[in-house]
């Protein structure tokens, strides 16, 4: 087990770019099943659960070729199925929710899929309803088998049909689509999410030969086809890590310049930075923080404390709000953080508490920040990684604080982020791992 060693209070200065979109990549890769031909994807995270999933790929008899880490050539065109219902994919595939995107393009292309249980964060119940209950309405049979531990699924025909999904997954929504894409006649599927990792998954279909309309709507209307070809992607800069180097750069007073940030595809993003008092200028594609010695949480119009939410795509990603409030430890003033999808997702609060930032954990939801203005320094202590993002938001309170902390668990860190810690280097920090 790693664990990073910092010592916090530096300023940092400099470029940093952001990696590939880890959660698109999910999809996408797992996208590459649905035809025979080669698929090109460009700008891959070369980080912990993209690699694992492109191993599970190779290990399925799928043709990787891979010049640069983050570039890969993938050829589905003899995909070995017994592979899939294996001792070997259900240890493999249980550590990474990810694999789960596999049983949309398996039930489209070849009419069966295998899913072990699944894992990933430990951030609260993350259920597997709206895959399952899309792909069974879409003319699959699902079945859970206790003496291999796998959820079976066999669909010797999929038929086109409405769907009303009970929540706007992304996941979800993304492997409805993939099933849909060759299924006899024409799905739609309501209260689609519509995030720009799906938009981007329907884009790369279409040029594959899927007819996909209302792309970046709630409401995709699918007309099934008979075959999808190869094609070339790119996928987005990760808007995660631009948020997560947006809040790196106000806590630690760095002037920072974000490159190739993706301006036109964050959404929210800068806009509720903005509302913590984060000065930011934004030129084409590229976000620079200028050093900001104090910044003010925003209040709304009545005088009455700001209450920043994550809600489906357009508004604020949940994978954000620990960076949020982490951030908003040193800014003046208050802020009601509410974590709404994941119930576990703020309990990682107790160390920054341990810290010394004043929050009060109202509920598993629900989180009180009330800011320091620095007139009192967060201090380093020896802590753990719950998840990704409580992680990295440990990370940023550490690059923050005086003295040393100790961040255990750091193949959490890993799972979602790209060299991170040789990155920051590279800024300035002074960060190591041992």
């Amino acid at each position: 087990m790693h664990s990073f060693e910092v010592r916090g209070g530096k300023k940092l200065q400099g470029e940093i770019t952001p990696q590939g979109a880890k959660n698109e990549a999910l999809q996408i890769i797992s996208a590459v099943l649905l035809t025979p031909e080669k698929v090109t994807i460009t700008n891959i995270p070369d980080i912990v659960d993209v690699n694992l999933l492109i191993e599970l790929l190779s290990e399925m008899n799928v043709k990787v070729e891979r010049p640069q880490r983050d570039t890969c050539t993938f050829q589905a065109d003899n995909v070995n199925l017994d592979y899939l219902h294996s001792e070997a994919y259900k240890q493999k595939g249980s550590r990474l929710r990810g694999s789960v995107m596999f049983a949309g393009p398996m039930l489209s292309r070849f009419r069966k899929a295998f899913i072990p249980k699944p894992g990933g964060d430990k951030i609260g119940r993350r259920r597997l309803d709206t895959h399952i209950v899309g792909f069974e309405k879409l003319g699959a049979t699902f079945n859970y088998h206790a003496e291999d531990g796998f959820f079976h699924l066999e669909a010797p025909h999929l038929k086109g049909t409405d769907l009303l999904l009970d929540e706007p997954s992304v996941t979800g929504t993304a492997n409805i689509v993939m099933a849909a894409v060759m299924a006899r006649g024409t799905t739609t599927i309501y209260n689609a999410a519509c995030e720009p990792y799906v938009q981007q998954l329907c884009r790369m279909l279409i040029r594959m030969g899927a007819k996909i309309r209302g792309v970046g709507s709630n409401m995709l209307t699918i007309d099934g086809v008979d075959y999808l070809g190869g094609t070339e992607h790119r996928m987005l800069p990760d808007m995660i890590e631009v948020g997560s180097f947006i809040g790196l750069a106000a806590m630690t007073q760095s002037d920072i310049t974000i490159k190739g940030a993706g301006v036109e595809h964050l959404g929210m993003i800068p806009e509720k930075f903005q509302q913590l008092g984060i000065h930011m200028n934004i030129s084409g594609d590229d976000i620079h923080i200028p050093s900001q010695k104090s910044y003010a949480i925003q209040t709304f119009l009545d005088g009455s404390v700001l209450t920043i939410y994550d809600h489906p795509w357009p508004g604020f990603t949940p994978d954000l709000l620990s960076i949020v409030l982490v951030t908003a430890t040193q800014a003046k003033g208050s802020v009601l953080v509410h974590q709404k999808m994941f119930e576990s997702r703020l309990f990682f609060v107790d160390k920054l508490i341990d810290m010394g930032a004043r929050i009060v954990l109202c509920d598993p939801h629900r989180a009180v920040v009330i800011g320091l203005d620095r007139e009192i320094a967060l201090r380093g202590i020896t802590m753990s990684s719950p998840d990704i993002r409580a992680g990295v938001a440990l990370l940023i309170a550490a690059l923050s604080a005086e003295g040393k902390s100790l961040i255990q668990n750091i193949e959490q860190i890993d799972r979602g982020y790209q060299d991170i810690d040789g990155r920051l280097k590279r800024l300035g920090a002074d960060i190591r791992r041992v």
